[in-house]
């Protein structure tokens, strides 16, 4: 009887042995599952950052871009307007040369 009951306990202490290692093996695949987990979630909410940084990045660019044209726009048409008044002047200067040449 006593060899039989050291063999039940013998049985009894690795069954509670396998259960721990089984339990902690649990534990460790879902400590690590979590760690992915999180690990996951931050890099897409590090993407996500990214992406709306260069979202705003390239908006700012469009509405720069925007505002050099309509500056642009102006300084040809005011470069336009400039050159049309020279070109009066100089015409009214040449003309008025004419004829005070044909006064001479």
């Amino acid at each position: 009887m006593g060899k039989s009951f050291l063999a039940i306990m013998a049985v009894l202490t690795v069954l509670g042995t396998s259960a721990c290692s089984k339990k902690a093996s649990d534990n460790l695949e879902n400590a690590g599952s979590a760690m992915s987990n999180d690990m996951d979630n931050a890099m897409d909410e590090a993407g996500a950052k990214i992406d709306r940084g260069l979202d705003r990045a390239g908006n700012a660019i469009d509405e720069s871009s925007d505002r050099m044209g309509a500056a642009m726009d102006n300084a040809s048409r005011d470069a336009r307007r400039q050159a049309d008044e020279t070109k009066r002047d100089v015409g009214a200067a040449m003309e008025r040369a004419g004829n005070d040449l044909k006064k001479d």
